[in-house]
């Protein structure tokens, strides 16, 4: 049984940082895709960011303020948020395997979710 448990959300005032943080146990991940979603209120979830063995997606509204990181040995995937706007205000999904394909994502399993909250 994968699990993924996130941590690291809460609320920050514009401008600031969170880390997000992604534990993934139930089996090997290392040739897996991993990812975040984020879905805010009254709107689609849609993909933030990716990571595949050959490629490193991030989508357009946080490029250059986000970045993802893996770490294969603790089966973990992170999530570096930077110079927050409250439209970032959502709640952030942690996913991992299925398919992935240049910025296209259709996962297996997801986490249970973790709020972040970006005040002006």
């Amino acid at each position: 049984q994968v699990q993924l448990v996130e941590s690291g959300g809460g609320l920050v005032q514009a401008g600031g940082s969170l880390r997000l943080s992604c534990a993934a146990s139930g089996r090997t991940f290392s040739t897996w895709a991993m990812g975040w979603f984020r879905q805010a209120p009254g709107k689609e979830r849609e993909l933030v960011a990716a990571w595949s063995d050959d490629d490193t997606y991030i989508a357009d509204s946080v490029k250059g303020r986000f970045t993802i990181a893996r770490d294969n040995a603790k089966n973990t995937v992170h999530l570096q948020m930077n110079s927050l706007k409250p439209e970032d205000t959502a709640v952030y999904y942690c996913a991992e395997g299925g398919t992935y394909y240049e910025g296209a994502y259709a996962p297996d399993y997801w986490g249970q979710g973790t709020q972040v909250t970006v005040s002006s």
